[in-house]
């Protein structure tokens, strides 16, 4: 164990070296810790030098975590938040008894929502709070124990837990169509404004992906109108004012309540479009496992 301890490199490259695989960006961990990028990347060049092993891969401006950044990752994170938690304990500053929840904004106000009475049946005793967001959980500013987002985007140290699939599909306001009497093609959909989402980079699908995975051409007449975020895009939709992609979890009560309808029968399913995860720690709350068990059944 002593010859172990005189391997550790030293904590100024292991900060900066967590931060970024958390983060998946050099820059945003330089922003973090008040360093500068090129400090940042100098700090993990050595670290990749003393391991003798890639912990990123550089690409067009652009830092991809390996599979050897991500186990060393998650090892490092779970150790600087136990010592922090540690820390906090010695000072007299004990863990909140709150179980936190990790909801993108969408998920949380449309699907969890009207759920949420079911785990608080089933678990009466747990003190749940739930934080929603429309950034990746790799930008969370506070401890979560357990976090649900779209598959594909940023995740940083958070461990996998489980998916789950979805549908997606076209949805619009019944007045859009209501001079339509039958159930519209993909390329009809030209004749109205297609709304969307438009991130980068782009981690959920959008309506040129749609298109391509219902082996449709997307009409080169299209027209599309952006929103800087989802909600925005579907309330304009319930609105009128042109059609949306709608995810099957996050849309069913819209439909079901006739604020939002289906124009085309064509779908797509993707089954592990959403991703739950547990937090970065270790020292997880006591619940976790009773919170992840009722999102599986949910989900399933």
């Amino acid at each position: 164990m002593k010859n172990l301890r005189h391997s550790l490199p030293p904590l100024s490259r292991l900060k900066p070296f967590e931060a970024a695989v958390r983060l998946e960006s050099f820059s945003r961990a330089a922003d973090e810790l008040g360093m500068t990028q090129t400090a940042v990347s100098k700090q993990i060049a050595q670290l990749e030098q003393e391991l003798g092993t890639t912990l990123f891969e550089r690409r067009n401006r652009a830092v991809f975590v390996t599979n050897e950044g991500h186990r060393l990752g998650q090892v490092v994170s779970r150790a600087l938040t136990d010592i922090a938690e540690e820390m906090a304990l010695l000072r007299g500053v004990g863990r909140s008894e709150e179980l936190v929840l990790h909801c993108q904004l969408c998920e949380a106000f449309y699907w969890l929502m009207p759920r949420l009475a079911r785990f608080h049946e089933r678990h009466p005793g747990i003190e749940l709070r739930v934080v929603s967001s429309l950034n990746p959980i790799t930008e969370a500013n506070e401890h979560f124990d357990v976090a649900v987002q779209t598959t594909g985007r940023p995740s940083g140290t958070a461990r996998l837990a489980f998916t789950a699939s979805d549908d997606i599909f076209p949805v619009c306001a019944p007045k859009l169509l209501k001079a339509q009497k039958r159930i519209l093609k993909p390329r009809e959909l030209a004749a109205y404004p297609l709304l969307s989402h438009r991130v980068i980079p782009q981690d959920w699908m959008d309506w040129s992906g749609w298109f391509e995975a219902v082996e449709a051409k997307e009409p080169k007449r299209s027209r599309h109108v952006q929103f800087d975020s989802y909600p925005v895009a579907l309330q304009a939709a319930v609105a009128g004012q042109g059609v949306a992609l709608g995810w099957r979890r996050t849309t069913q009560t819209m439909i079901e309540e006739n604020k939002l309808i289906r124009p085309c029968k064509e779908f797509v399913t993707r089954p592990a479009e959403i991703s739950v995860y547990r937090g970065p720690t270790r020292a997880s709350h006591s619940d976790t496992g009773k919170l992840l068990s009722w999102l599986s059944d949910e989900l399933s």
